[in-house]
C-alpha cells in the first residue's frame, strides 16, 4: 500500500492510483489558477479521466487551468460550468448545467473556499459569506447532483476540502450570522465552515454507506502559495494560531509545517483515488493520510450532524432524504 508524507506532490499519489481514474467523471470546485484546486486537477488529468468538469466563478481565472491541462494532458474532455457558491440560485443553474453534461459523477471534490475575511459579509442569500460559500453552496450542489454521485457507483466518492482551522470553533446553529455581524470574528466564522465540511461529511457518510457512496474531508495543509491566504497579515495569522491554540486546551498543536502547492493536492487526491479508504467513510484526511488525532467535540456527533443538516436545508430552502 502505498504511503505518503507532508511533502509528498500530488502527481505522486496519481502515480499510485492511475489505474483507478480512467473512465472517471469528476467535478471540482473552485479550480483557480494557482490554487490547489487547479493543481488537483492539473495532476488528476494526466491519468486520462473520461471528463474533467470545472466549476467557478470567472472562466478568465480558469481558463489558463484549462489551457494547461489540453498542453500536458490532451484528449482529456475539460468543462468549465459557472458557478458562485454565494448565490443558491447560482448553484442550482450550475447543477443543471452538470446534469446536461453527464449522467454520472464518480468524484465529486467541493473544495472551494474563502477564509479569515476581516470583515462581516452576507451571501445573496443573507449567509455568512464564509459559512455560505465554504458549506452552504457545497451542500445544496452535492445533493442536487446526488442522482449522478449514485449513479456512478458503487465507489463514488464525495471530497469535502476542511482544514485544521475548525479546532477554533463550532457552528453557531441558532445563530450562524454572528447577530447579524455583531459578534463577527474572521477565525470563529471560518472554524464555523470548515467544522460544517467535516460534520457534512460524517453525515453523508452515514447517510449513503448502503449506497456505495463514500465521503472523506481533509486538511490540505498551510500552503502559502495558494491565493486563499492572500487577504491574511501576520497579525491576523498570529490571532488566528492564538485561538486555535486556546480551543486546544493544552492539548498539542497537530503539524502545521508548511507544505508546496504541488503537495497541497496530494491529499486530496489521496481521498478521491485510494482504494482502502472505502472502509473508512467519512474519516478525516490528513498529509496523505488518516488523522490518528481524535477531532475536537464540536466536529464529531450525530446530533451536531443532524443540526446542521436541518440548519443547511432551512438556509437552502429544499429537504433532502437518502
Amino acid at each position: 500500500m502505498p504511503t505518503f508524507s507532508n511533502d509528498t506532490p500530488g502527481d505522486e499519489v496519481v502515480k499510485a492510483y492511475a489505474d483507478r481514474v480512467p473512465g472517471k467523471t469528476i467535478l471540482i470546485t473552485g479550480p483557480s489558477e494557482s490554487g490547489v484546486g487547479a493543481q488537483t486537477a492539473i495532476f488528476i488529468a494526466v491519468a486520462k479521466p473520461a471528463l474533467i468538469i470545472l466549476a467557478g466563478r470567472t472562466l478568465s481565472k480558469i481558463q489558463p487551468v484549462i489551457d494547461q491541462i489540453s498542453k500536458e494532458s490532451p484528449g482529456v474532455p475539460t468543462k468549465f460550468v459557472e458557478l458562485d457558491l454565494a448565490s443558491n440560485a447560482s448553484v442550482r443553474k450550475a447543477a443543471a448545467e452538470v446534469k446536461t453534461l453527464t449522467n454520472k459523477l464518480d468524484i465529486l471534490i467541493n473544495n472551494a473556499g474563502i477564509m479569515a475575511l476581516p470583515n462581516f459579509e452576507e451571501s445573496k442569500d443573507g449567509i455568512e459569506l464564509q459559512f455560505a460559500s465554504n458549506h452552504i453552496g457545497h451542500f445544496l450542489l452535492t445533493n442536487l447532483l446526488m442522482d449522478e454521485i449514485i449513479a456512478a457507483g458503487p465507489d463514488s466518492r464525495i471530497i469535502n476540502v476542511s482544514s485544521l482551522g475548525y479546532m477554533s470553533g463550532g457552528v453557531h446553529f441558532d445563530d450562524p450570522n454572528f447577530d447579524g455581524g455583531k459578534d463577527y470574528n474572521a477565525w470563529y466564522a471560518y472554524a464555523q465552515s470548515k467544522t460544517a465540511n467535516i460534520l457534512f461529511t460524517h453525515a453523508l457518510a452515514d447517510k449513503l454507506k448502503a449506497k456505495g457512496v463514500y465521503s472523506f474531508t481533509l486538511n490540505p495543509g498551510l500552503i502559502f502559495e495558494s491565493k486563499l491566504m492572500a487577504n491574511i497579515t501576520k497579525e491576523m495569522f498570529a490571532e488566528g494560531h492564538r485561538i486555535a491554540t486556546a480551543a486546544l486546551n493544552g492539548a498539542p498543536m497537530p503539524n502545521i509545517a508548511p507544505k508546496s502547492l504541488a503537495a497541497g493536492a496530494s491529499t486530496t487526491l489521496y481521498g478521491a483515488l485510494d482504494p482502502d479508504l472505502k472502509d473508512h467513510s467519512g474519516a478525516f484526511l490528513n498529509h496523505g493520510a488518516i488523522f490518528e488525532t481524535p477531532l475536537l467535540p464540536h466536529a464529531v456527533g450525530v446530533e451536531n450532524q443532524d443540526k446542521l443538516w436541518a440548519l443547511s436545508e432551512k438556509l437552502v430552502g429544499e429537504k433532502f432524504v437518502y
